[in-house]
């Protein structure tokens, strides 16, 4: 059974760190590239960040560059997002997917699996 689990989410001031993680089972991880996108209440579903299969190529929106940062450790079956200097627009409920396909940061609708989504909240 395919799966894709976040955690890691949670309360956060703003100006604080959080670390989520995208644990995936029942598929060959390693074979496939991860996104990670953020949908806040009301809002459309946005991408945030991407990374190859082999961790070699990452890329992240320009609303997040420099304050988050993707990698993955396949010997866990993991992807991890550091989320630095969090600010009041970041809240919302964070989702990893994976792509098997030829790009390594493909379109939203070329995901194949997603995970349920951890929610992030940033307040004082």
């Amino acid at each position: 059974q395919v799966q894709l689990a976040e955690s890691g989410g949670g309360l956060v001031q703003p100006g604080g760190s959080l670390r989520l993680s995208c644990s995936g089972s029942g598929f060959e991880f390693d074979y496939y590239s991860i996104g990670w996108f953020r949908q806040a209440p009301g809002q459309e579903r946005e991408w945030v960040a991407c990374i190859s299969t082999s961790d070699d190529s990452s890329h992240t929106d320009d609303s997040v560059k420099g304050r988050f940062t993707v990698s993955r450790d396949n010997a866990k079956n993991t992807v991890y997002l550091q989320m630095n200097s969090l600010k009041p627009g970041d809240p919302a409920v964070y989702s990893c997917a994976a792509s098997r396909g030829s790009s390594w940061c493909p379109a939203i609708v070329d995901y194949d699996y997603w995970g349920q989504g951890t929610q992030v909240t940033v307040s004082s």
